[in-house]
């Protein structure tokens, strides 16, 4: 319809700009860099597994609804003390998202994901579910607590039940995987937390790496990542490959590197490491059940 006097074009320039700002402060408040590498975690398990397409699928989806409640949830639990600490990198603190905005998605995508998770049977929606609860105890409670690392050991630690309890008889996964998936949680939380030492020092969040200081943070994260991938590649039975060891080594360096990193470098080193275990996962094919 062509513009006529009666209606400017001003009147409604800025309409989609403020509308794009939102939806674009809505996206960046849910976390997507580690909410995507979390769901792509979970599908390369399912693959591993050999859950077929529609099973890969339901788990990703699943994954992927649970992280984004985690992910807003986190954002709104921290607005006050991000506003403490000035983080305009913050949507919220920024204003580009209101937080009623953000928490009304952290519940639907909660609500959302149960009956995507109970799609891969009543076991494994339960185990899902309960790895999403202690995610959000994290961020409303525990983050502020020595038991800090406990929520991202459980829920990366349950990852690889909830897949392979979708299996036909519900089969469930191999202690090694457990132990990895769980070593692996715990590690990226060390890594994630070690550029927010200081503000969250000032806001009073004293969980267990906030306690422990950068230095010795940074000293545990590598030690956790390392043992992740010795799990994968030393615990399933039979003889270690080439590709095993090389892969291990390498985590070695790649962790060695990731230690004397600054800012975001450490946490992206972990979903690095990440990426090499769940390559080792693809390579070893099915049977993880």
């Amino acid at each position: 319809m062509p513009v006529t006097r009666h209606t400017p074009p001003a009147v409604h320039a800025p309409v989609r700009p403020r509308s794009g700002a939102r939806t674009a402060g809505l996206l960046a408040a849910c976390h997507p860099v580690p909410a995507a590498a979390v769901t792509l975690f979970a599908a390369a398990l399912a693959l591993a597994a050999g859950r077929g397409p529609a099973g890969c699928a339901a788990a990703a989806g699943a994954v992927a609804a649970g992280q984004l409640s985690v992910g807003w949830s986190n954002d709104r639990a921290d607005l006050r003390r991000d506003l403490t600490t000035g983080r305009r990198d913050k949507p919220l603190v920024a204003g580009s998202v209101r937080p009623a905005s953000v928490a009304v998605a952290a519940f639907v995508a909660l609500l959302v994901c149960v009956p995507l998770s109970l799609a891969s049977g009543p076991l494994a929606g339960v185990v899902h579910l309960v790895a999403v609860v202690a995610a959000w105890g994290y961020n409303l409670r525990l983050k502020s607590t020595v038991v800090s690392w406990a929520p991202y050991a459980l829920a990366f630690g349950l990852l690889p039940a909830f897949v392979t309890l979708g299996l036909p008889g519900s089969p469930w996964p191999p202690a090694w995987l457990t132990g990895a998936a769980a070593l692996l949680g715990a590690g990226a939380h060390f890594a994630n937390v070690l550029p927010d030492i200081a503000d969250d020092l000032a806001t009073g969040v004293t969980g267990l790496p906030q306690r422990l200081g950068a230095r010795g943070s940074a000293a545990v994260a590598g030690l956790l990542l390392l043992g992740s991938t010795a799990a994968l590649v030393t615990g399933p039975p039979g003889p270690v490959s080439a590709y095993g060891w090389g892969l291990l080594a390498l985590t070695g360096l790649l962790v060695a590197g990731t230690c004397r990193a600054r800012g975001r470098g450490p946490f992206l080193g972990a979903l690095a490491v990440a990426a090499a275990d769940v390559a080792l996962l693809l390579v070893r094919g099915a049977g993880l059940g």
